[in-house]
């Protein structure tokens, strides 16, 4: 019974690791929200890029008059993960066990690169079925290197081996406790564009699109094959634009180009219409980790 699983004190969060993801953002996020969404009696929630769902996890958890949930993303391995969770969560558990076991019995770094690589090849030949595909694809989420998520332009898995002495790969608790959240949610798999369709009467919108890179020598500019350049950018604002003169309510994250480029304040030209904040986040998407250190986030809104 999925059920039992709330009231136990767990607390679902991602069941994967994500690059970009907003953890630390929450408390930024939930003052821009809160002013709007506890005036209303019940609303909808709708998240076009829910990445790893931090932010969305938190929103099941926190608001008790949340009606209808929507989520969307363009990766489609990561929504069928999402699909999987909600609806095959003992399966995928049982799977995720038999993976753990046979990772951990092997005892030298060696070994475990080589189960990782023969792992990430089958992922990457697509021939399993989605609850075996999203098992996989948590393994190495758990074990690549510092848990990126990233395809190359062949929409391949390229993130190599990470040393960590003892993963967990099986969470079970989560995963159940996720899969309770998730029986609110609608999963879709598409351009963020359509998710206008799903709104009606009290609509929040949180948009957290893929980062434009803080600095253009970033190793880490792309995590998928679709890359977000300025111009799927400037379609996203005309998009808030259609939100708001809808009568929606948008609140939008992305990190601020400001931080090394004093000249080229890009997000203040693009969302000069709307409410736009800066935060302190800590950076932790770069390689070298004598390079990470605290930078400014973007917090828009149109209320």
């Amino acid at each position: 019974m999925l059920t039992e699983y709330i009231g136990t004190g767990a607390q679902a969060k991602p069941f994967l690791k994500w690059t970009g993801g907003k953890a630390q953002l929450i408390p930024n996020i939930s003052k821009a929200v809160d002013r709007i969404v506890g005036k209303w009696d019940s609303f909808t929630y709708i998240e076009p890029f829910v990445g790893s769902g931090s932010v969305l996890f938190w929103f099941l958890r926190k608001y008790n008059n949340l009606r209808k949930v929507v989520i969307n993303d363009i990766s489609r391995d990561l929504m069928t993960a999402y699909r999987v969770v909600k609806n095959y969560p003992h399966e995928l558990v049982g799977i995720l066990r038999t993976i753990e076991r046979s990772y951990h019995a092997i005892q030298d770094q060696d070994g475990r690169r080589n189960f990782y690589l023969s792992v990430r090849s089958r992922f990457n030949e697509k021939r399993s079925d989605e609850i075996e595909n999203t098992a996989l694809l948590i393994f190495l989420n758990r074990t690549c290197y510092n848990g990126f998520f990233r395809v190359n332009r062949k929409g391949t898995f390229s993130v190599p081996f990470g040393k960590y002495e003892n993963p967990r790969i099986c969470d079970e608790e989560n995963i159940m406790t996720a899969s309770v959240l998730l029986q609110k949610a609608e999963i879709l798999c598409g351009d963020f564009e359509d998710t206008i369709y799903h709104a009606n009467g009290n609509s929040l919108f949180y948009f957290d699109p893929p980062d434009k890179p803080v600095i253009e020598t970033s190793p880490f500019k792309s995590f998928s094959k679709n890359e977000f350049r300025d111009t799927e950018k400037i379609r996203l604002r005309n998009f808030c634009d259609m939100v708001n003169a809808s009568g929606y309510k948008f609140v939008l994250s992305n990190s601020d180009i400001g931080n090394f480029d004093i000249s080229g304040y890009f997000f203040n030209r693009l969302y000069s219409a709307y409410n736009i904040n800066r935060v302190h986040v800590k950076s932790m998407i770069h390689s070298d980790d004598s390079k990470r250190g605290e930078i400014f986030e973007l917090i828009i809104d149109n209320y």
